[in-house]
């Protein structure tokens, strides 16, 4: 047994010198140190020897395993070198050649602008504020002016989470931002009851509404909520600070206008419109030929609510207003769908 394993390892490295190839060398190894190979064979052949000679046996058949294995290794190794040495002489490589462009992520335009109201408005003295998206009835409704089956409610179809045990005051999905107005008047009126301090916050987040999805409403989007409240403010601080806020958007030479409307939490209401930035007023497909693009509501807070938020509607006053950054965008890019913004089509989010 001695001999054949001595023959076994001559003829295996024999043969594995003449191995050029990965997948010759896999074969070889296959062949020499699998389960049927002949060294293999001999390993199965101790349960026959005499103790005298197994031990003998047993060394001689190691060793010439460990020699193959590690001239496997070494084989291997010289392969993978030479294949490596013919592909550096045979393929070229023209290292002028411009590197491939790498794809990056970048903000989803929605956030860029977002962004970019919160910006504008921190710039002139906003601070921003957030609050939760799940509301209850109360805070996006009956402290907002909206009492329980008012048929104002009608103007925001909600999405109710919870109603079984609660009354009028069921769970809901904010409908609007305007619940943060109740919430930032009451902290901040908490830190002095008597005095009150004045306020002026952006409120940004996103809003949920039970609607139809088309080409002009989703059931969520963003929405920026503006509140100022002090004493002595007044509708013309409400119309400067909102011309203001468009000329630094759209342009120091953007006009603006105001209409009369109507929201339960604001008196008196408007609607604020922009000259078309599109075709500069003279009219076009975008602003539906009027030369005037709306880009948010607003109005002076309603004492119900200043109330509500505890501040004393005889010593103070406030003015409010809510914009959708997505509806700039649309009106500001031509976009006319607003399903591309949740639609996540690649090739809509590349053009920003």
């Amino acid at each position: 047994m001695l001999f054949q394993l001595n023959q076994i390892e001559k003829s295996a490295l024999e043969a594995l010198a003449s191995v050029t190839t990965g997948d010759a060398l896999q074969a070889w190894k296959t062949a020499q140190l699998g389960r049927s190979s002949p060294l293999m064979q001999v390993f199965a052949q101790f349960g026959k020897l005499s103790k005298e000679d197994k031990p003998v046996i047993g060394q001689a058949a190691n060793r010439v395993k460990t020699a193959l294995e590690a001239a496997l290794a070494e084989r291997e190794s010289a392969i993978q070198a030479a294949a490596l040495a013919r592909s550096l002489e045979e393929e070229q490589l023209d290292v002028t050649l411009p590197g491939r462009v790498v794809n990056v992520g970048r903000l989803h335009p929605s956030t860029r602008q977002l962004r970019r109201v919160l910006d504008i408005l921190s710039e002139m003295g906003f601070q921003v504020y957030t609050s939760r998206e799940v509301e209850t009835d109360e805070y996006n409704f009956q402290l907002l002016n909206f009492p329980p089956h008012h048929p104002a409610r009608e103007m925001q179809d909600s999405f109710y989470v919870e109603t079984e045990g609660r009354g009028d005051n069921p769970i809901l999905l904010r409908t609007q931002t305007s619940p943060g107005q109740i919430h930032a008047m009451r902290a901040f009126a908490a830190t002095n009851p008597q005095d009150p301090p004045p306020i002026r916050i952006a409120l940004p987040g996103m809003c949920f509404r039970y609607e139809q999805i088309t080409s002009r409403s989703e059931m969520q989007f963003n929405q920026v909520e503006g509140l100022a409240v002090g004493k002595g403010i007044t509708f013309s601080d409400l119309k400067g600070t909102l011309t203001d806020f468009a000329r630094r958007m759209f342009g120091q030479n953007a006009r603006t206008r105001f209409r009369a409307d109507h929201f339960p939490f604001t008196e008196p209401s408007a609607e604020m419109d922009v000259e078309c930035f599109v075709c500069g007023g003279k009219g076009c497909s975008v602003c539906k030929r009027s030369g005037w693009l709306e880009i948010l509501g607003c109005g002076m807070v309603h004492p119900v609510v200043l109330q509500n938020g505890g501040y004393d509607p005889r010593r103070y006053s406030g003015f409010a207003w809510g914009m959708g950054p997505e509806r700039q965008l649309m009106l500001r890019y031509r976009i006319d769908d607003i399903r591309y913004f949740w639609g996540n089509d690649v090739r809509f989010l590349e053009q920003f």
